[in-house]
């Protein structure tokens, strides 16, 4: 309750010095605002992944990856509007859409002619749109919901000017994305020419020095000169939360880990060492895979593998952080929903080794490649927290998130 039963008035910490005596922001529902719509059933055959002449709408859907891109469709529904998302794990994300676009039926869609679909707007009700989905079942926001949130809007002048501001944070975490994304298929590239394609035993690509070095000799990841896959276990009572490693802490994309914040109630566990790789064995396809830097232990759900005396643990590496890997364990994973990768058949997977020596010169290069996108990763996650601060006090608390 506020003091003296009177509301809070909706004004943020910062403000532009033009807006610094203007009044209160308004708080209002959504839905007197916003027209409340959604988008329709579209078949992903019909859609196509890249822009085409005939193809020019983009069409978005739930948000899972490239802010719910699904690809793009010949006709549009909407032009500048605000999108979210209606049911799944990302029920709740807001979106702007700028331009004419086509969005599926998990798409809710908020439209309003008199500019306040914005690209701000859709962060202002971003931050507290997640608190009102239902997690009973399938998570779901649906239109009824949303359009009787309350959010604090401030003239249109005042919006045009956060917006502009935001939108040149955005495009800079996008321009250092964008950076992200060249390395990754750069390094995707070089790899290809790294090592010996389908059918062939060398490289297309190799080191001066190893030009004449021979043919690279072929064996199975479970080959005991190859790898372990370890089972040192340990009990529940010797694990340390800041050297355990779950499905859950690992990140996709090669990504690395984070700490974790709680240890689990029960379960098998397994212990591992500085320099073990680590895979997650539910969803492979997240690419969860990390070498680890620490001595600690891991849920049994995470494969462990130690590289042995024909291999060094940096080119292991390599070969497993590589999609051909992943998608050879997802053709033989087991289940559905929650695929698992199958044991006995990842022990069977086919690589290729040259010599100790050439095996350092390439993985020396790829680590220099993963240590740039280690960085720009970072440079990114810096600029998200700062534009995240800067929302913090260009908007103000709501009578919602006070009561």
């Amino acid at each position: 309750m506020f003091m003296n039963n009177e509301k809070l008035k909706a004004v943020p910490k910062l403000r532009f010095p033009e807006f610094q005596n203007s009044e209160a922001w308004k708080e209002k529902e959504v839905g007197n605002v916003f027209n409340v719509t959604r988008g329709y059933v579209l078949s992903m055959s019909l859609i196509k992944d890249k822009w085409e002449k005939e193809m020019p709408y983009p069409v978005f859907s739930s948000q899972t990856k490239n802010n719910g891109l699904a690809g793009y469709y010949s006709d549009f529904l909407y032009k500048n509007a605000i999108t979210w998302t209606t049911d799944g794990a990302n029920a709740g994300d807001v979106k702007y859409r700028d331009g004419k676009f086509y969005c599926t039926n998990v798409c809710g869609v908020l439209i309003n002619t008199d500019g306040y679909a914005n690209s701000f707007v859709a962060e202002l009700i971003n931050l507290v749109s997640k608190r009102h989905v239902s997690y009973v079942g399938n998570p779901k926001l649906m239109n009824g919901v949303m359009s009787k949130i309350v959010v604090p809007f401030p003239s249109l002048k005042e919006q045009t000017k956060i917006a502009a501001c935001l939108s040149s944070l955005d495009e800079l975490i996008t321009l250092q994305t964008q950076k992200i994304d060249h390395l990754k298929t750069h390094k995707k590239g070089l790899m290809q020419q790294l090592f010996p394609a389908e059918g062939k035993t060398t490289p297309k690509l190799r080191f001066p020095e190893f030009q004449d070095a021979g043919e690279w000799k072929k064996t199975k990841l479970g080959e005991k000169e190859i790898s372990d896959f370890i089972k040192d276990r340990v009990a529940l009572n010797q694990l340390d939360v800041k050297t355990y490693i779950s499905t859950e802490n690992l990140l996709p994309n090669y990504s690395g880990i984070k700490i974790a914040t709680k240890l689990p109630p029960s379960g098998s566990f397994v212990q591992f060492k500085k320099k073990d790789i680590l895979i997650s064995n539910i969803r492979p396809y997240l690419k969860k895979v990390w070498q680890a830097t620490i001595n600690g232990n891991s849920s049994n759900d995470v494969i462990v593998i130690r590289a042995k005396t024909k291999v060094i643990d940096s080119f292991l590496v390599c070969i497993l952080k590589n999609d051909n890997f992943i998608d050879y364990v997802m053709k033989n994973a087991k289940g559905t929903k929650m695929p698992r990768g199958d044991l006995s058949s990842i022990k069977k997977y086919s690589l290729f080794y040259p010599k100790k020596r050439e095996q350092k010169k390439i993985a020396d290069c790829l680590s220099s490649l993963d240590e740039l996108i280690i960085l720009q990763t970072q440079k990114i996650n810096h600029l998200k927290t700062h534009k995240k601060g800067l929302m913090q006090q260009l908007f103000p608390a709501t009578n919602e998130e006070n009561r």
